[in-house]
């Protein structure tokens, strides 16, 4: 399980750099997942580490393999200054634990909710506002954002 992360760690450096903060949290009955900041000019990218320590295992399956299975980590990049983006660090442990606690398999396009936002002021998964150019600020599969432009979080 610890050559995983360090794997993992190596990697997220590698492609990331070093991460100038990082922060650990625990939940009862989990492993510690850690939350890396990396700061690269105006961007600011958290990635989790801890949620690929074990594969992600079929809730129905009546032996989960310590092997076989898909592992994940999850990041999240915003802009550097905009928000008090900082209190994002639980809510990501709360979803990098997901695979444990509720045995759900996170794969390319799942979907998972905290109950709130992300941060303090975050914008919302869909823009209320409507467009000129008739795009909404969505999360698409390619983990970017489509942004109409006119509303406060979009600009």
């Amino acid at each position: 399980m610890g050559e995983v992360l360090a794997l993992v760690e190596a990697r997220l450096r590698t492609a990331l750099g070093e991460p100038d903060a990082r922060a650990a949290v625990t939940f009862l009955g989990t492993d510690r997942i850690e939350v890396l900041r990396f700061v690269d000019g105006d961007l600011v990218r958290y990635a989790t580490l801890g949620m690929s320590a074990r594969p992600m295992a079929d809730p129905t399956a009546v032996l989960a393999d310590p092997v076989k299975g898909p592992r994940a980590e999850l990041v999240l990049t915003v802009r550097a200054g905009l928000a008090d983006t900082d209190k994002v660090l639980r809510p990501l442990a709360v979803l990098a634990s997901t695979p444990q606690v509720e045995g759900v398999i996170v794969a390319p396009g799942a979907s998972l909710d905290v109950g709130e936002p992300l941060w303090p002021d975050a914008p919302s998964a869909r823009c209320s506002s409507p467009s000129r150019a008739g795009w909404s600020r969505t999360w698409n599969w390619t983990g970017r954002w489509t942004r109409c432009g006119s509303c406060r979080c979009c600009r």
